[in-house]
């Protein structure tokens, strides 16, 4: 490959990436303002679509990551060196942990919604995924700080 043709490549990966990574930011945010426990079943179905998108760009992330990490960029090595890259990992394990109980629960509208029928959701459910939600959104926050200071070099061991 021409340095030209990887330097195409590299930023395409890196578009893809903040695609992604801003697209599971947006998520987040639209899941947490809308969910309430008197959904329309319009805004029911929309999560429902939210969380897939959410599953998906998170699998992209990943993807596109890993091809970043081990062909383009600075090298697995670098990476591997920095404790913001460790901090970074582990801030998108948790936000994937949180992520399965609320997405369990909105799979499993799918026997309301299929029949044109709104979701029941207790107070104490919408409490669990609320905190969820909020726990998820911390985590992704400490992803996009571990982000910038491991892009800049900070964390090197």
């Amino acid at each position: 490959m021409t340095s030209e043709a990887v330097l195409w490549t590299s930023g395409i990966m890196a578009f893809l990436h903040h695609l992604a990574a801003f697209t599971l930011t947006g998520v987040i945010i639209y899941e947490h303002i809308t969910f309430r426990k008197d959904l329309s079943l319009a805004e029911a179905r929309r999560i429902q679509i939210m969380d897939i998108l959410y599953g998906v760009s998170a699998g992209v992330l990943v993807v596109v990551g890993l091809l970043r990490v081990f062909y383009f960029e600075k090298g697995a090595a670098f990476y591997a060196q920095n404790w913001f890259f460790w901090t970074k990992m582990l801030g998108f394990v948790l936000a994937g942990a949180f992520s399965i109980y609320p997405t369990i629960r909105f799979l499993s509208w799918r026997k309301f919604t299929t029949r044109n029928q709104v979701p029941e959701i207790s107070d104490a459910e919408v409490a669990r995924i609320k905190l969820i939600l909020r726990l998820e959104t911390l985590a992704i926050a400490i992803i996009i700080f571990s982000a910038a200071m491991m892009a800049r070099g900070v964390g090197m061991m």
